[in-house]
């Protein structure tokens, strides 16, 4: 790794960290302004944000793979950016968090969830990306 492509490579991922964390800012803001009481029930701006970055990284894996996009784009754009930006460890916290907490449910509906719709999510991008051609 070039020491070009390693100062790269954290500035995306710094800029994708950032958008997570206006994102889930944002998130939480409208659930807790448009529904009250309702902001602690599950972890929406995590599994929104894991969901739309496993979208974005099929997408981004399709465009290079038909060549639309060159190789260097999935490290700087996948690894970097979405690298950052995404966050499964947050998602495992929240999750057993629920769990702790007694809502078991919850937990394991959303465990499923997050998993079942990022791997669809990425699929459809890729699917999206691969067509593009």
């Amino acid at each position: 790794m070039t020491p070009i492509l390693f100062c790269a490579l954290s500035l995306a991922g710094g800029v994708g960290a950032s958008c997570r964390f206006v994102i889930d800012g944002v998130v939480k803001d409208h659930v807790v302004t448009r529904f009250p009481g309702s902001a602690g029930r599950l972890p929406w701006a995590t599994f929104l944000i894991n969901a739309s970055g496993s979208l974005l990284m099929g997408l981004l894996t399709g465009f290079v793979s038909t060549g639309i996009l060159a190789p260097e784009w999935q490290q700087l754009a996948g690894v970097g950016f979405l690298g950052g930006y995404t966050t499964f460890s947050t998602a495992s916290v929240e999750t057993v968090d629920l769990l702790r907490h007694g809502r078991k449910m919850a937990g394991l509906v959303y465990a499923a969830g997050t998993l079942s719709v990022t791997v669809l999510a990425a699929a459809v991008g890729l699917w999206a990306g691969s067509a593009a051609v």
